[in-house]
């Protein structure tokens, strides 16, 4: 089957979104399957607001069209809500092409919190954009749930894997510094909530692994931490095996990739009970979750590092990209195939 995905998110983003396209892509390939992306590294971009690192396609609905009609896909699927995303589904809907959509970040949320725009209005819209899919794939079923009390319809649950050979259990002497060692992997933005972790009073050392628009402020006031930026995936191995804690502060995110890279080295994990650790640790599993971070940072010192690493072999991209596929919607289905004319080059 020819499959087209279409996300505002790729490279040189470095976020769970893009991870995860990447890793469904290349399990999907494996399969037998031809798929396709369309990614604004092939169109004209401008940056977007408050978030200089991330690049929106500008007014990409003819250049899609074109690419789309080029490389004549069986199945569509959207990833992502913005420009994009936008143009991929008024073009379906006008020519009346089925598509499915995933919902991968608490948008709402991180426009609350950047412009103070009411939850229920983000809300809305992302409901209207979604309900017009065959399905709409979230990561979790706590969060299939929530969408659902949202106004979203034909919800379905896509889960996430790891890769169990690039993050496995190994030397433990990759950072320099006093023991314990607590970790946070991820964007330095406000969204992720990493003052909360910052601020703690903890023995030992604390190192950030990641970028973002909120990192300068915080290297400023935290100049005790370590910062090492942004690392590819065996650098990270490294540093989740060096940690003695992953420490996990966000309250908004759907699923967090890197709970599942940090266990898969038997680096446990302390977090908040929310959405997300939740469905990806348990409330009784290879982590410490607390309304008290400080106090799941050290009761995650206690936690066995095999039966971490145990719990982190559950979780398949195999598995993850075999529920994708089953959640497409090929044109055969009740539309006509679209027609190649020839591949784009992308």
């Amino acid at each position: 089957m020819k499959i087209l995905i279409v996300t505002d998110a790729w490279e040189p983003q470095v976020n769970g979104v893009v991870r995860t396209l990447k890793q469904t892509r290349a399990e999907l390939i494996q399969l037998g399957h031809t798929v396709e992306l369309i990614t604004p590294l092939q169109f004209h971009t401008f940056p977007c607001p408050t978030y200089p690192e991330i690049r929106l396609s500008w007014r990409p609905g003819q250049r899609l069209a074109e690419r789309l009609k080029a490389f004549g896909p069986d199945a569509i699927h959207i990833a992502t809500e913005g420009p994009l995303g936008i143009a991929a589904r008024r073009y379906c809907l006008r020519h009346g092409l089925p598509f499915t959509t995933a919902y991968h970040s608490r948008f709402p949320e991180y426009v609350k919190l950047r412009f103070g725009i009411p939850l229920s209005w983000s809300y809305g819209w992302l409901a209207r954009f979604h309900n017009a899919a065959t399905a709409t794939m979230a990561p979790t079923r706590a969060v299939v749930q929530d969408l659902q009390a949202r106004g979203f319809t034909k919800v379905v649950t896509w889960s996430r894997g790891v890769d169990l050979e690039t993050f496995k259990p190994g030397a433990r002497t990759h950072l320099n510094s006093r023991r314990p060692i607590f970790v946070y992997v991820g964007r330095v933005a406000v969204e992720k909530n990493v003052e909360a972790f910052l601020a703690l009073e903890l023995p030992g050392s604390k190192w950030v692994c990641g970028d973002g628009p909120a990192a300068a402020t915080l290297r400023a006031r935290y100049p005790e931490v370590n910062w090492l930026g942004v690392l590819d995936q065996r650098e990270l191995a490294a540093v989740y095996n060096a940690a003695d804690v992953f420490v996990f502060p966000s309250r908004t995110d759907t699923f967090g990739l890197v709970l599942l890279e940090a266990m898969a080295c038997g680096c446990p994990v302390a977090a908040y009970p929310v959405t997300g650790p939740i469905d990806v640790i348990g409330r009784d599993g290879p982590g410490a979750l607390d309304e008290d971070l400080h106090r799941a940072c050290l009761d995650a010192l206690a936690i066995d590092r095999q039966a971490v690493r145990r719990h982190a072999e559950g979780f398949s991209w195999a598995a993850a990209s075999r529920q994708f596929l089953g959640h497409l919607h090929p044109f055969g289905n009740g539309a006509e195939p679209m027609q190649a004319h020839g591949s784009p080059s992308m």
